[in-house]
């Protein structure tokens, strides 16, 4: 039986739910005190851990660990340090100082191919350490399961933020004539097709989503544009911020890359895609419009966090425990889709080596091959996860 410490680290972008699974870990270690003797959390990921920046989780009071469920944000603090060869040897050497035997981090695929590494290497060395990823990101991307823990409550509020500023975009159509949502999304559209479950009319927004699986074409989104204008009087555009040309280009021109060579399309200074679609429909038709750049307020909404999506998170946290004290190491927990009518779920696995190396775009059953917009089948998918929206009067 293997027997010693815990250590608990967050990476990357956080999500109104991430905490959750922090929380569902720390109470999970608790229970088995014959195999854990001590959960330890990193402050700021591996790159903290490095600096023996450690917080002793098992000293926290119940309450605040029972609060973290609905807290947003990351509570550990986060980072996005690429592991270089350099990195494995000191950070065995504090596993072996701490006695550290089980090892979990809660992030996307990065964070997943640095948990691999890092289990990888200890395994090489002959040192004893059992790794488990838990999933999170808000854009949906992860490979291997239905769907992210932080995905459900991150599109809830697109859906919301879209579905309020529409009815805002078309009451004020005389004085905007059009209004370009942005979500974040590197490589995969689930966060602007989100925006579709706010749809229910054909005036309704929004109009046109863009999505990084497919090119953008300028002429065919300007008459896409002016087609949902002479039709309503006004446009909605929501647009994921990875959204590139055909030859790869983003049009919003950055040259940006972060620590794993990803584009930066966040706080990094430059043109936002929805600043150049903006100043595209302004220089084409000479209407009056706005853009929103809601960046990392997707990821901390707590006031829209989905119910589901806390419960899975803690449900992710839990299980990562329950496989590792069963000796289950280099592996993921995943999320399967058992239904949509009722929604449910159940929990699996999927091993680290297969998750760092995937990412799971949108698929082409998902998206409309004759204009900017998802499908019906997406709209199914997506649904159960963004949950009721509110419905507004207008005047008869």
């Amino acid at each position: 039986m293997l027997t010693g410490n815990a250590i608990i680290g967050q990476s990357g972008g956080p999500t109104s739910v991430i905490n959750s699974s922090l929380c569902g870990v720390i109470q999970t270690c608790a229970k088995y005190p014959d195999k854990i003797q001590n959960i330890y959390g990193m402050r700021y990921g591996i790159e903290g851990f490095m600096q023996e920046m450690l917080i002793d989780l098992g000293a926290q009071r119940p309450e605040v660990v029972e609060a973290l469920k609905t807290t947003p944000s990351s509570a550990l603090g986060s980072c996005r340090h690429k592991m270089q060869e350099q990195d494995f040897a000191p950070v065995l050497e504090l596993l072996k100082k701490y006695n550290i035997r089980y090892y979990f981090l809660i992030g996307g695929n990065d964070t997943m191919d640095t948990i691999h590494r890092i289990e990888a290497y200890c395994r090489k060395e002959g040192y004893d350490l059992v790794g488990v990823g838990i999933p999170k990101t808000v854009d949906n991307d992860l490979f291997a399961t239905d769907h992210t823990p932080g995905f459900g409550s991150a599109a809830r509020y697109v859906a919301m933020s879209v579905l309020q500023a529409g009815i805002l975009a078309r009451d004020m159509k005389k004085v905007d004539q059009f209004v370009v949502f942005q979500t974040v999304g590197r490589s995969a559209g689930w966060l602007p097709a989100a925006a579709a479950c706010a749809k229910r009319n054909e005036e309704d927004a929004p109009h046109i989503i863009l999505v990084p699986e497919r090119p953008f074409e300028t002429e065919r989104f300007l008459n896409e544009a002016k087609a949902a204008y002479d039709q309503h009087g006004w446009v909605s555009v929501v647009c994921g911020e990875g959204v590139c040309f055909a030859d790869g280009s983003p049009i919003s021109a950055t040259a940006v890359n972060d620590r794993f060579g990803n584009k930066e399309f966040g706080a990094m200074g430059g043109t936002s895609a929805a600043m150049v679609l903006h100043q595209l429909l302004t220089k084409t038709f000479g209407w009056r419009g706005e853009f929103q750049v809601t960046e990392s307020l997707q990821m901390c909404a707590a006031d829209r966090a989905m119910p589901n999506d806390i419960q899975e998170a803690w449900a992710c946290g839990k299980r990562a425990v329950e496989l590792a004290v069963e000796g289950n190491s280099g592996v993921m927990v995943t999320i399967q889709r058992d239904s949509n009518v009722p929604y449910a779920w159940s929990l699996g696995t999927a091993p680290l080596k297969e998750v760092a190396l995937g990412e799971k775009p949108m698929p082409d059953a998902f998206i409309c091959p004759d204009r900017y917009f998802v499908t019906d089948a997406c709209l199914e998918y997506l649904r159960p996860l963004v949950g009721e929206l509110p419905e507004y009067v207008r005047l008869d």
